[in-house]
């Protein structure tokens, strides 16, 4: 930064700039960059090869993008080359042949996906993953599953397990784990779609106790500024740990992590017995693109509910029960409708059992944000709370109104859920 661009006009002019390439910079690192993963992803686990089949020099019978689309994989309209949407529309592409599939990979076009090929484009060769895999979604547009991105909706179709389990090499996860591949197979195929479980590799803990998956809920990355902790449970982080978490554990990128947390070997032995916390790579490819990315995602904007999603009259009423009888905004302070500073709780606080918290660093469970309530196609499909316990705002209105003796009238019930599906 020049002299002159230390003070005054020079000066806003330089922070408009860098919030600009900021927010460029990090949409592309979060729609595009795979921060290395392909060598764990089409390296290790040689998943390429079962999405290319044995007829493209694979295993298998290959993912056509009938299947993948059946899986949750998204595809960006926006991406399909001319002709090849030419085609689609006079139905001329074979969305049962894994081939088709090849085409969207080569244009870039699945959401989250990127495809390594050989020098004349014939042959996959790899495949890496990005954060939009799992934050993004698109609007259907065009057909069910193929349409513009909405970065930072969570993608509650996409059935992770399910898709990592088609690799044909699961070595990488039987040894972190230490155990067998019909464990792992168990273990991922138990998620669903919508789920993740982004601790096992920690723990090790595939199920809870009453034989459910440990598998959480992707969570909303919109409407995130503000908000101190991240994800679901206690103490990780903010945004930017996580990023760096995900970047590093989760898509297996290359870069540097640290997180002392994870050498407690009675807490988290996987973690502690593969040195997760002290990770140090040759090559970075994470490091540098946090801030941006981190800047592109708080600018996210929480989704509006369109016109008739919900009572105007009974929302009002409504808010002001959520303000006071209803005692909402106790912790779901508006306008982030979480606490401003520390917004952890005890599991006994909110009335629910404490597993999932018991696998966080302080053993909480994280305020929620509450956005876009009012879709339960996209955002929230699948249910509320980490694990989608509760399929409706009713269900989680007549939780509360139990466990803190609220004395909540039908009506009154009625008018908080139009405020909620008003936020």
């Amino acid at each position: 930064m020049t002299k002159e661009a230390t003070s005054g006009k020079e000066f806003d002019a330089t922070v408009a700039e860098q919030a600009k390439r900021y927010l460029e910079e990090g949409r592309e690192t979060f729609r595009f960059d795979t921060f290395g993963s392909e060598d764990f992803w089409g390296g290790k686990l040689k998943l390429h090869e079962a999405i290319s089949g044995e007829m493209a020099g694979g295993v298998g019978p290959g993912l056509s993008p009938e299947k993948a689309l059946e899986l949750g994989l998204k595809v960006d309209v926006n991406a399909i080359p001319k002709e090849v949407a030419e085609a689609l529309n006079k139905g001329e592409v074979d969305l049962k042949d894994p081939a088709s599939t090849l085409v969207l990979l080569k244009s870039n076009a699945v959401v989250g996906v990127t495809g390594f090929f050989s020098e004349d484009g014939k042959t996959l060769r790899s495949v890496g993953i990005q954060c939009s895999l799992c934050h993004s979604t698109v609007d259907d547009a065009y057909a069910p599953g193929i349409g513009h991105r909405l970065d930072g909706w969570p993608n509650r179709d996409l059935n992770i397990g399910a898709i990592v389990v088609l690799a044909p090499d699961l070595a990488a996860f039987t040894d972190m784990l230490q155990i067998s591949e019909e464990e792992v197979k168990r273990a991922l195929s138990a998620w669903g779609p919508g789920k993740f479980d982004a601790q096992l590799n920690l723990d090790g803990k595939a199920f809870r106790p009453d034989g459910k998956t440990a598998a959480t809920l992707n969570p909303p990355a919109f409407g995130l500024a503000g908000v101190n902790n991240h994800t679901w449970t206690g103490a990780w982080g903010t945004v930017s740990y996580w990023n760096a978490y995900v970047g590093n554990l989760e898509m297996h990128g290359k870069g540097v992590f640290f997180d002392p947390r994870l050498d407690d070997a009675k807490k988290y032995p996987v973690a502690a017995r593969t040195k997760q916390g002290r990770k140090q790579d040759n090559e970075d490819r994470i490091t540098a693109k946090l801030p941006a990315l981190h800047f592109y995602q708080l600018a996210l904007p929480t989704p509006n509910p369109p016109e008739g999603a919900f009572d105007t009259a009974a929302a009002d009423k409504g808010k002001a029960l959520f303000n006071d009888k209803a005692k909402c905004a106790t912790c779901h302070v508006p306008p982030i409708f979480t606490e401003p500073g520390w917004n952890l709780h005890e599991a006994d606080e909110i009335g629910i059992d404490d597993f999932q918290a018991m696998r966080s660093p302080d053993e909480r469970y994280r305020t929620a944000p509450l956005r876009a309530l009012w879709d339960l196609e996209k955002i929230h499909k699948g249910g509320f709370y980490h694990d989608g316990r509760f399929a409706t705002l009713r269900d989680i209105v007549d939780h509360y109104d139990r466990h803190l003796d609220l004395k909540l009238t039908d009506r009154e019930k009625s008018e908080l859920i139009e405020f909620l599906k008003s936020i």
